[in-house]
């Protein structure tokens, strides 16, 4: 099912129950209510996870899976910033701040592109219906 020479994303998914999937997607598209994610660990001849947008807080794409678990992005812009400033509070009470693009809060979710250059996320997906608060930054 991939597109061409696609690279697979790697991708976090964190559902809004807490629980989080590690694996490789080559079909997120943030217009679709599902993807497909090749589960970290899965058998080759496994199928691919259906994942529901709905069921998601957030699809991180990552570096890597590991990340640093010492590491705490930096909050502040420290290179110069392209697209809005956004800090991004969840309804659990994490915040994120970044940049978005597309930033519409009619929309079911947005990218936010990390203030911080050296985490381990590229950028995140958010799903609106788990954040509580959004306001620039």
């Amino acid at each position: 099912m991939s597109h061409g020479s696609h690279e697979p994303a790697k991708v976090v998914a964190r559902f809004a129950d807490q629980r989080v999937v590690k694996g490789y997607t080559f079909n997120f598209d943030p217009n679709k209510p599902m993807f497909t994610l090749k589960t970290l660990g899965s058998r080759p001849d496994e199928d691919p996870t259906p994942i529901q947008l709905s069921d998601l807080k957030a699809v991180f794409f990552v570096r890597d899976f590991v990340g640093n678990p010492e590491y705490n992005d930096r909050k502040e812009f420290v290179d110069p910033a392209r697209g809005r400033k956004l800090a991004v509070t969840f309804k659990d009470g994490e915040v994120m701040v970044g940049t978005s693009f597309g930033y519409d809060p009619a929309r079911s979710g947005f990218f936010l592109f990390p203030a911080d250059s050296a985490s381990n996320n590229e950028k995140a997906f958010i799903l609106r219906a788990a954040v509580a608060d959004v306001r620039n930054a």
